[in-house]
């Protein structure tokens, strides 16, 4: 199979196309002729030697992919050969074919062309998961996302417009802050100029954010606490401003707050099934009928996986960034 191998911990540079032994399913899995996968920020991570694959994933960068299913493994009943899925992955993306525990093997959406496709499963899991199963968002409540420009900002805007939540983002430039509302974002926040605190506060008479999903981490840490409206939930679900920050526990208190921190790659087997299923039940339907869409910023070849990670690295693009082998 072509796959994208790396030379050494590193820049872009260091990622090239290759050729490597074609896997084969085991019990319970099933095998993925890839049609695209995507670019996470997770990849730079460990393209970076900074985050490396579970115990038994593949060393190959990439968390989902779309595509065709080749071969079943032994006990895998409910799907077969030539089904078109999306799955999400603990790596192995970054290839022509990958395995897939079958729990974690989602159908297309309908309306979805199948490269498409590729963009949905890591930003439906991690939104899904984490601001509906984990921090309860719901209707009326004010639901602040940062990086609205990004995968999962994009996706978690209209998500929670969606369900009827009054949606705050931050973004770094006017045109994804206007991408932003487009979206369904009530209140587009520029964090270089603007606070965010002060800026919600305000927007919300003083009551703050019900439920915050943030990537940043220990940076954005007390003020994420300072925003939240009294029983608020902060969830936490990437680093990108560090991994210590300070926690006022009293501020904390008063409001009766929580602080939640996720992460999806890790998680066993059975449970990210769960978390696939429940997104197959509640979010799919909404991607069928229009409601949410996948953004997609650029497709480019697996070939230029360099250039598809300087995109995303330099947050010049909007949305996903999908490659196809």
């Amino acid at each position: 199979m072509r796959a994208v191998t790396q030379s050494s911990p590193g820049g872009p540079e260091t990622l090239s196309l290759t050729e490597l032994p074609d896997p084969a399913p085991g019990p319970g899995e099933v095998l993925v002729e890839v049609a695209a996968t995507a670019v996470n920020r997770a990849d730079l991570l460990q393209r970076q030697g900074n985050y490396p694959p579970p115990p038994g994933a593949s060393d190959v960068i990439g968390l989902e992919c779309s595509g065709t299913i080749a071969a079943l493994g032994e006990g895998v009943a409910d799907w077969s050969v030539g089904d078109e899925v999306c799955a999400l992955l603990a790596g192995g993306g970054y290839a022509s074919h990958v395995v897939v525990p079958v729990g974690q093997v989602m159908g297309v959406p309908e309306g979805i062309d199948l490269v498409t496709a590729a963009a949905l499963p890591e930003v439906a899991c991690t939104v899904w998961s984490n601001v509906f199963m984990v921090a309860g968002l719901r209707p009326g409540e004010n639901f602040l996302v940062h990086g609205g420009g990004g995968g999962i900002g994009t996706f978690a805007i209209q998500l929670a417009h969606a369900v009827g939540a009054r949606v705050f983002t931050t973004a770094g430039s006017p045109e994804k802050l206007q991408r932003c509302r487009e979206l369904g974002a009530d209140v587009a926040i520029n964090y270089r100029d603007e606070d965010f605190v002060e800026v919600v506060r305000e927007a919300t008479g003083g009551h703050g954010a019900d439920v915050v999903l943030d990537n940043m981490g220990a940076k954005y840490l007390p003020r994420n606490v300072d925003v939240l409206a009294d029983e608020g939930r902060l969830v936490i679900i990437g680093m990108q401003g560090g991994v210590k920050g300070e926690l006022n526990i009293a501020k904390l208190l008063s409001k009766r707050g929580a602080v939640i921190a996720t992460a999806l790659r890790s998680r066993p087997v059975d449970n990210k099934a769960r978390i696939c299923a429940s997104v197959v039940e509640n979010v799919w339907p909404l991607v069928a009928d229009g409601t949410v869409k996948p953004v997609v910023s650029e497709v480019l070849s697996l070939a230029d996986v360099a250039r598809a990670h300087r995109l995303v690295e330099d947050g010049d693009s909007i949305g996903k960034v999908l490659m196809t082998p």
